[in-house]
């Protein structure tokens, strides 16, 4: 989440930004509000911060009275004990309505604190000043394309969408998938079965190579932890399963996993950047979706997933450089992967709770004549870090250290930073229809042949 300082100084730029990211905080915040429906947010939240802070205001009025309560009695001590019965009376009975008080304000501060920081939970990050504004697909900004795509006419055949591919190869069973689990379930066999493992191994060889520490991680995680990274558990719209009778969640991603891993830990300065790299199985919902994405193995329950993560420095340059960092890592996955693709900056109504700026690659794929994201990687800054309290000391380097000073420097939060280096099911759809052949065979990338064993798949 964000500094609440943000609400009490700089409310038109809270306000701004609501806008540019379409954020609604409270479910009754609908369109027809109209233009003003941003403004208005702000406003009611800084009435509920107002009135936790007007609570605290009263609760120290309450314990300075309650002081001056307590010198009094002192004082009644000090007279002849036969005074001190009628002058104490008073000051008995004030200090129990005090005590009476004291009591009911701790449970109302409590309760506008949580009314607070409910709401301010779902206020999203700041934006970067580059990304672009807009809440639709046409508003990102597409960066660059790298490599071209086929021209499958003049090679004397139309391509197919991956599932025609791989059912004619024999490589999934969506009917047997959805029998035992439902529907957007499905096996992988045969060939897939090792194309899916070679996919992370050299991703995790790639990784390795970047200096990150590999991992496989829980398939679950708590509530806490889900609800720190920004993700929502709960609600219609929820993309995530949770376990019945349980505080556990099915992860979407080794980023839930990876980010949680140092909750409520002080790093040493030395330490950082520290880059981490998850393989998980993930588990969404897909609530709502549909359509052509929808078909296959674009869009399902579950899947593997290697995650790059880094916890950086709290500084935006450090960690702005970090994310070009794991940019460059995910494009040179898949250009490896001798796959088109183009590399998008995601708008501002796209680009989730917790990230700052958002970067995309999207991969041609010839089934739809259209690019696919299969890549995504996010800049977070401190906003994960802020609710999970993960912060930094601060170095004699650091800017934030005044040597000058004789306060001791606080320690500062550090920036988080996410990014896809495969989705394994994804890359296989990419993979199946970019290296179709007109014999109905897959060349294999030269890349994965090692881990395979082989260079094509079929025909059959």
């Amino acid at each position: 989440m964000l500094d609440i300082k943000l609400l009490r100084e700089e409310p038109d730029r809270l306000r701004d930004n609501l806008r540019d990211r379409n954020a609604r905080v409270f479910d009754d915040s609908s369109p027809s509000e109209g233009d003003d429906w941003a403004a208005r947010t702000v406003e009611r939240l800084g009435r509920l911060d107002q009135r936790y802070r007007d609570l605290l205001h009263e609760q120290e009025q309450l314990r300075q009275r309650q002081n001056a309560n307590s010198l009094a009695m002192r004082e009644v001590g000090k007279r002849p004990k036969d005074e001190q019965a009628a002058a104490r009376a008073p000051l008995v009975e004030e200090g129990r309505a005090l005590r009476e008080r004291e009591r009911e304000l701790n449970d109302e501060a409590q309760a506008a604190l949580v009314a607070r920081d409910e709401a301010w939970r779902r206020v999203p990050n700041l934006t970067h000043p580059e990304s672009p504004r807009g809440n639709t697909d046409d508003d990102h900004r597409e960066l660059r394309r790298v490599g071209t795509p086929r021209d499958f006419a003049a090679e004397g055949f139309s391509p197919r969408d991956h599932l025609e591919v791989a059912e004619s190869l024999q490589l999934c069973d969506f009917a047997a998938g959805a029998k035992v689990a439902g529907q957007k379930f499905y096996y992988l066999t045969r060939e897939a079965v090792l194309l899916d493992l070679a996919l992370q191994r050299y991703a995790l060889d790639v990784a390795l190579r970047h200096g990150f520490t590999l991992h496989t991680t829980p398939d679950l995680a708590r509530v806490e932890i889900l609800e720190g990274l920004g993700f929502n558990p709960r609600g219609a719209s929820t993309q995530v399963y949770s376990v019945a009778d349980t505080d556990l969640c099915l992860v979407g991603t080794a980023e839930i996993t990876l980010g949680g891993m140092l909750a409520d830990t002080i790093m040493e300065p030395e330490s950082l950047p520290l880059l981490l790299c998850g393989l998980s199985h993930c588990f969404r919902t897909e609530a709502g979706a549909a359509g052509q994405e929808s078909r296959g193995l674009y869009r399902v329950h579950q899947f593997t997933k290697v995650e790059l993560f880094a916890f950086t420095a709290g500084e935006l340059s450090v960690s702005e450089a970090m994310h070009q960092r794991l940019l460059d890592i995910e494009e040179e996955i898949f250009g490896g992967l001798e796959l088109p693709y183009r590399v998008l900056d995601i708008a501002s109504g796209d680009l989730g709770g917790p990230a700052l700026r958002k970067f995309d690659i999207e991969a041609w794929m010839p089934g739809r004549g259209a690019y696919g994201e299969v890549t995504s990687t996010s800049n977070c800054t401190d906003y994960q870090a802020r609710r999970l309290k993960i912060r930094h000391r601060v170095g004699e380097g650091d800017p934030a250290s005044n040597p000058t000073s004789n306060k001791k420097a606080k320690n500062r939060f550090v920036h988080m930073l996410n990014g896809t280096a495969v989705a394994t099911s994804r890359a296989i759809v990419a993979i199946l229809e970019n290296h179709q052949q007109a014999d109905g065979s897959v060349t294999m990338p030269k890349v994965l042949q090692p881990y395979l064993g082989f260079d094509r798949i079929g025909p059959r």
